[in-house]
């Protein structure tokens, strides 16, 4: 069984400050970001107040979820944050469910997930300091007893570190595991039909047939969306959070 998993490769270095690599990762974010644009405006276009169409209704159902989905985890006066839990939600299903293309997703790379994560972190400092003032901020560095200095600094660096490979490990290990199952899959036929003189015949991945489609909608699919949704809710709890 040949079977090779690697990183993100670069596929060509732009000419600026020194050289900037690009690598699959940022081209497949380029593919997704496009898509979601693209998307977007067809939901969007040639809206109407008197007559909606099927493809209205549709984005507005849409809204109102997301919109819902804001409100029952933050309250009522959260419906300004519902632009940037729907970006998320878009970007990290898209992302990782774009490896059922064949592309490689921007979400088995840590260093996008890391990226995402730390926004997420950067919100709830800025809601901290919002809410407490600076004094308030630093102060709760040492609550309750100034010894928990430490544990406190660990606990707060910690949340973007487990947030990030949270997401990264779940899609990474699906993209390996489906590679490890189809390389099987493609010795296992090789080893039935091995026997047969035909070349042709005894060259036919049989077993490649059905499996890894199931194993795609799972991965690809249902796995993305789960991900990308548990993001969205963790990123909501701590950000109110941060704001009581």
């Amino acid at each position: 069984m040949d079977v090779s998993i690697n990183g993100p490769k670069v596929l060509f270095t732009l000419p600026f400050f020194g050289g900037i690599d690009v690598s699959q990762s940022v081209v497949s974010s380029w593919v997704v970001l496009a898509l979601v644009t693209v998307f977007c405006l067809w939901l969007t276009h040639d809206m109407s107040v008197t007559n909606p169409s099927k493809r209205q209704i549709a984005a507005e159902k849409l809204v109102l979820m997301v919109k819902e989905l804001v409100e029952n985890n933050m309250g009522q006066n959260w419906q300004h944050f519902a632009p940037l839990v729907a970006t998320i939600l878009a970007y990290s299903f898209c992302s990782s469910a774009l490896s059922i293309t064949g592309l490689r997703s921007p979400t088995a790379d840590f260093s996008v997930t890391l990226a995402m994560a730390l926004i997420t972190f950067s919100l709830i400092q800025l809601y901290h300091l919002k809410s407490k003032g600076v004094f308030g901020f630093f102060k709760r560095f040492v609550e309750p007893v100034p010894v928990m200095l430490p544990m406190n600094i660990i606990g707060e660096v910690s949340l973007p570190a487990s947030m990030s490979l949270r997401h990264f490990g779940n899609i990474t290990s699906g993209t390996v595991i489906t590679a490890l199952v189809y390389g099987a899959l493609a010795a296992f036929s090789r080893l039935v039909l091995g026997w047969i003189p035909n070349t042709f015949i005894a060259n036919i991945p049989i077993f490649q047939v059905g499996i890894p489609a199931v194993l795609s909608v799972y991965f690809d699919m249902f796995s993305s969306a789960i991900q990308a949704y548990i993001f969205c809710m963790l990123t909501m709890a701590n950000v109110a959070s941060a704001a009581e």
